[in-house]
């Protein structure tokens, strides 16, 4: 199985300057532009099926893929970006910062659960529980899963364990390709990792 995971494009929040997560925003113009592009460089990759986040961000972008490629787009609620921020989703971060200054400290961690917020365990394990349920289908031969910066962290981190993404571009994304049980990497685009990717050979 061919699996290309994917980060939406730009959104009103980033453009904003809010905390995001489960801030439920649309792709901004740069964003549709960037989905734009980004479905351009797939649309002749075969992608059978799109799974996609059921945040409007990410729905948005989905929708570009599946124009292109001509694949269906299917809403999966658990491939949703991790509710880190709590109280401060959607707010402007220098407000936030003003306002709840010891919550924002909190952030630097991402093992910390701030109020209303997801803790990264229950996170992490949505994410494994969705991917392995997706990826474990003999249905399709390529695939694609648009998401989150979250969820791609996971992936790397958690599932893959390959290690830390150092920074994540919008309309980031990762090709990979399933052999039985092992993923191997065949391509990616608008990823900083600090770790050399285990190539297809």
């Amino acid at each position: 199985m061919k699996i290309f995971f994917i980060r939406h494009g730009e959104t009103t929040g980033d453009e904003e300057n809010r905390y995001g997560g489960t801030y439920d925003d649309h792709l901004s113009n740069k964003g549709q532009e960037q989905s734009k592009q980004i479905a351009e460089v797939l649309k002749d990759k075969g992608i059978e099926v799109i799974f996609s986040s059921s945040l409007i961000r990410a729905q948005e972008t989905s929708a570009f893929i599946a124009e292109a490629t001509n694949g269906k787009v299917v809403v999966d609620t658990n491939l949703r970006e991790r509710n880190q921020y709590g109280i401060l989703s959607g707010m402007k971060k220098e407000e936030a910062k003003e306002k709840y200054p010891e919550l924002v400290e909190k952030l630097g961690d991402r093992l910390n659960t701030i109020d209303d917020a997801e803790s990264y365990e229950d996170f992490s394990k949505r994410i494994v529980s969705s991917f392995n349920q997706i990826t474990n289908s003999s249905q399709y031969n390529t695939i694609a899963i648009v998401s989150h910066g979250g969820p791609l962290r996971v992936l790397f981190r958690d599932i893959l364990k390959w290690g830390e993404l150092i920074e994540i571009g919008d309309c980031a994304f990762v090709e990979l390709d399933k052999k039985d049980e092992n993923f191997l990497w065949v391509h990616s685009g608008g990823l900083k990792a600090d770790f050399e990717m285990p190539i297809l050979e």
